[in-house]
């Protein structure tokens, strides 16, 4: 099951437009019972699991703001902003 979006063809964490590669994430994890998921990017899924434990995305739950207050994830979606919808980086965890 989907969580609902504005526009199912943009990324949950960015909202820039999904390109050819899209991947499903639960905003609360499978581990913690987490069953909806949002479709996001490749490169924002990777960022937001190298910044938050599964105990931490399980507190936040489907709130994206409590994750754009994070310096990381917002200092992220400000860089890859103008990228385009394919676009692939590494992507550097909070260790």
């Amino acid at each position: 099951m989907t969580a609902m979006l504005d526009d199912p063809l943009t990324c949950w964490l960015c909202h820039r437009p999904l390109g050819r590669r899209v991947q499903q994430h639960h905003p609360v994890p499978k581990a913690k019972k987490g069953r909806n998921t949002v479709p996001v990017h490749p490169i924002c899924h990777k960022t937001i699991h190298a910044n938050f434990t599964n105990a931490e995305l399980a507190r936040v739950g489907a709130d994206r703001a409590v994750l754009l207050e994070n310096d990381a994830i917002a200092k992220f979606v400000a860089w890859v902003k103008d990228k385009p919808p394919d676009f692939h980086a590494p992507t550097r965890s909070k260790a």
